[in-house]
């Protein structure tokens, strides 16, 4: 199986959920740290799919049974406000077609085992990126703002996360590529060779610049963004 194959059987399965009814809001971007590429040995991002259904309002109840082996994680979403296409995509575009910026927590889940009980093998990154790049929901909070003044550095935005008021994990969006406008480009550059425009009005979660969280029924989720605010769930 081919990394290209593994994106067929994701475009297949994200074909099923819209003939059923579902309708895609945007994108998603995974694997953009150094260590993360190394640890599941390839050298580029990956991306999936945000359908409607995945949407959670800040603040949430998240029904815990409707998910298997749940992960959390803090980002930036891009919200678009133009078309973005390759195959020359520049940061620059980027902070230009977006129309804001805000925190998100980014809800993984896997519907592989990790470990095949009879084989002993454990799953790839093949089997992640036709699992919808480990994506299952997302949560949009916090303090939209838009990208294009001076004294925003999205460099330089950091989230301290806690978990039932224990901090787990702290993090700068420095950690994604440098800069999480790239992140963006990147997967405008990538679509173009299928044909697929990132469109306006689409939200983009750019990459998650601290390590999954594991999550627990009746945990509460926290990430503190600073003075761009807070977002967080509940998991009941």
């Amino acid at each position: 199986m081919t990394m290209a194959d593994a994106y067929a059987v994701q475009s297949a399965w994200m074909d099923l959920k819209m003939a059923a009814g579902r309708r895609c809001v945007g994108h998603k971007i995974g694997l953009t740290s150094k260590a993360m590429q190394r640890a599941v040995k390839i050298d580029e991002p990956d991306f999936g799919s945000l359908l409607d259904d995945m949407l959670y309002r800040e603040g949430s109840t998240i029904p815990y049974d409707r998910f298997l082996q749940l992960k959390i994680e803090a980002e930036l979403a891009f919200v678009l406000d133009k078309p973005l296409s390759g195959p020359d995509c520049s940061l620059f575009d980027v902070l230009d077609a977006t129309a804001y910026v805000t925190p998100a927590l980014e809800i993984l889940d896997a519907r592989i085992q990790r470990i095949d009980p009879e084989t002993g093998r454990a799953r790839t990154v093949l089997d992640t990126i036709s699992d919808n790049a480990a994506n299952a929901a997302l949560v949009l909070g916090g303090r939209a703002f838009k990208p294009d003044g001076f004294h925003v550095d999205l460099r330089r935005i950091g989230a301290v996360v806690s978990r039932n008021a224990e901090v787990e994990e702290t993090g700068l969006a420095a950690g994604v590529l440098g800069h999480p406008a790239y992140g963006i480009a990147w997967l405008a550059n990538r679509l173009h060779v299928h044909g697929v425009t990132l469109q306006a009005g689409e939200v983009v979660l750019a990459g998650s610049f601290i390590r999954p969280i594991d999550v627990r029924r009746g945990d509460t989720i926290v990430a503190d963004y600073g003075e761009f605010g807070t977002v967080a769930c509940h998991f009941g």
